[in-house]
């Protein structure tokens, strides 16, 4: 009775594996190849499914296998690129210089939005001190219900300016954001480094997401490491272009590796993958500034009214803070 039971047991392991690796077939043909061939595919899998299960013979599965073989074969052709016909806001990757303190930025974005299809384009080659670096601000953009947000973090100078960085989709010309597709080589990654009247006005005023932003406590010289690192992931995106991935290599999970590089204690934790909770994960480890609990500290990061009422005018950074 127990080998019976064993028997079954990984019998529906074995198909479980197989079941994935057809889910996995169709989504990489429908996003890369076709999504008649995806249908065809998913169909042929399951009539295989079926009948190894009723024949119990594991042979009727060697063509399916075979062909499982060749997607992957062909799947790893499939290599990221720098040369195709970007979309205006992720058109130019960031690149810096650094000569003492001072740092060159050269095509930092300072668009002026009137609608998401409505814009002045800007690309501006910049200069900041890191010596007079003052703050670290992260920003969450909800768009998609309460367990999903766009992570970004902003340097506050003492001049009153504030760039941030935003590891983002590299979308071609027409194409838009589609989560299921981020888990198929479907976009590259990009990082913007761009004015805060820009990126994050875009988002609340324009796109209609919700915002909150945080104040981290970080010594000054974590603040300037963790900005020279955004430098370096930079660099190393220009000469080796990326598949961004909706899972494992997005927005927030890359920022994670970028500080862990600075403080390798920092915990894993499952609101890293949710990133709508990363601020009460931050709360959690002591990195946010500020007095009270978690809900006083959110309801002070809540900048979407502001944002809103700020507009377009020149102290949009300070308005969204005081």
């Amino acid at each position: 009775m127990l080998k019976k039971y064993l028997t079954l047991a990984g019998k529906l392991c074995a198909a479980f594996v197989v079941l994935c690796l057809s889910l996995w077939g169709v989504g990489a043909l429908w996003f890369q190849a076709a999504p008649a061939l995806a249908v065809v595919w998913g169909a042929a899998s399951m009539v295989a499914l079926v009948l190894w299960w009723w024949r119990r013979s594991a042979r009727v599965l060697l063509p399916w296998l075979a062909a499982v073989v060749l997607m992957m074969g062909w799947w790893s052709t499939i290599k990221p690129s720098h040369e195709r016909v970007w979309a205006d806001d992720v058109a130019h990757m960031v690149t810096g210089r650094v000569q003492g303190s001072v740092v060159t930025l050269d095509q930092v974005r300072n668009f002026d939005w009137r609608s998401d299809t409505d814009y002045t384009q800007r690309w501006e080659q910049r200069q900041y001190d890191l010596s007079q670096l003052q703050s670290v601000d992260v920003a969450l953009s909800y768009w998609m219900g309460p367990a999903i947000a766009h992570t970004l973090v902003s340097f506050g100078f003492a001049d009153g300016r504030y760039l941030t960085f935003s590891i983002e989709i590299r979308k071609e010309r027409g194409e838009s954001f589609d989560a299921i597709a981020g888990f198929f080589k479907r976009f590259e990654t990009v990082l913007i480094a761009a004015d805060e009247r820009d990126i994050l006005r875009v988002r609340t005023n324009v796109r209609g997401e919700d915002m909150y932003l945080y104040r981290l406590k970080m010594p000054p010289e974590v603040m300037r490491s963790l900005f020279l690192s955004y430098l370096d992931e930079g660099a190393l995106l220009k000469r080796e272009p990326r598949f961004y991935n909706t899972l494992i290599a997005n927005c927030t999970t890359i920022v994670f590796e970028m500080a862990r590089r600075i403080d390798p204690g920092l915990p894993l934790d499952w609101r890293l993958l949710a990133s709508g909770y990363l601020d009460r994960y931050l709360f959690d480890i002591g990195a946010l500034a500020g007095q009270g609990g978690f809900d006083s500290l959110r309801q002070q990061a809540h900048i979407t009214g502001k944002a809103r009422v700020a507009g377009s005018a020149k102290d949009f950074s300070h308005r969204v803070r005081y």
